[in-house]
């Protein structure tokens, strides 16, 4: 599909919001009852491991139901069911359930993740997380999430020095060994590192509460949501060489500019 770069106005921009909000909520309810179920997984990974379930599928055919009902001129992106194009210029990129191996793990760190792109990348995301019942939005103004402790507005961290820093990645093995190594070595300098994170170490630098995430062989539907909502939130997130990052690969999301000038010179080397 073509996209286009559209100006929207705010009617426009609330309109995306609530879809948004409802695909969320229509995955919520086929995902949670799937969740700790003893759900059985499928490999799409003959080489390796690359789980899918049904609560995956299920999720991402709610979500397009609620986009043929409320949006059916804008294209479609999912993890699960591909392409599906549209006339409107925009398209919808969607993550039924980013880190499935934590949601057949029985861990908490998985997400939803949904976020609406044009020509010239994500305008706005939204990563929510069912089982504990947060949801981190970002875009068209508005920059929030909404939780078991009520809602709170989002904002990054004003950490300047690597070494007071405190930095994620899902896994020990970032990517390729040489993304690994990139990893290493911009965490060593770090104050703390923690790994198993999924989607949801995004949402903690949007809230405020980590300074990085590094992370690399993302597809595009693993960031395009996580962008929308930290730079929403203050941050930045960036490719290893800081160029935009919405297509996937290598990703450096930093909760700001000192950080993110600090970790990239490091990494340029890899």
């Amino acid at each position: 599909m073509t996209l286009s770069k559209i100006p929207l106005t705010s009617d426009e921009q609330a309109a995306l919001r609530t879809c948004a909000h409802v695909m969320a909520d229509a995955a919520r309810d086929v995902i949670l009852p799937l969740f700790r179920s003893g759900l059985v997984s499928d490999n799409k990974d003959v080489a390796g491991f690359d789980p899918v379930t049904e609560a995956d599928r299920a999720a991402e055919q709610a979500m397009r139901a609620v986009l043929a009902d409320l949006r059916p001129a804008d294209g479609i992106f999912g993890e699960e069911f591909g392409i599906s194009d549209g006339t409107s210029g925009l398209q919808w990129v969607l993550d039924p359930i980013d880190g499935t191996r934590g949601f057949i793990s029985g861990t908490p760190t998985w997400g939803v993740l949904i976020s609406v792109r044009d020509a010239q990348g994500p305008l706005y995301g939204i990563i929510d997380q069912p089982y504990i019942g947060e949801r981190f939005e970002g875009g068209f103004g508005c920059a929030e999430m909404v939780g078991p402790l009520g809602p709170r507005a989002l904002g990054t961290k004003t950490t300047t020095e690597l070494a007071n820093a405190t930095i994620l990645t899902t896994f020990p093995e970032v990517g390729t060994a040489q993304d690994g190594a990139g990893f290493h070595a911009v965490a060593k300098r770090c104050k703390l590192t923690r790994y198993g994170m999924d989607c949801y170490g995004y949402a903690l630098l949007a809230a405020g509460q980590v300074d990085l995430v590094i992370e690399a062989g993302l597809s595009a539907y693993d960031i395009q949501a996580p962008i929308a909502v930290i730079k929403a939130a203050g941050g930045l997130v960036t490719d290893w060489r800081g160029c935009p990052a919405h297509e996937g690969g290598r990703a450096l999301a930093a909760a700001n500019e000192a950080l993110h000038v600090q970790a990239l010179a490091i990494l340029a080397k890899f």
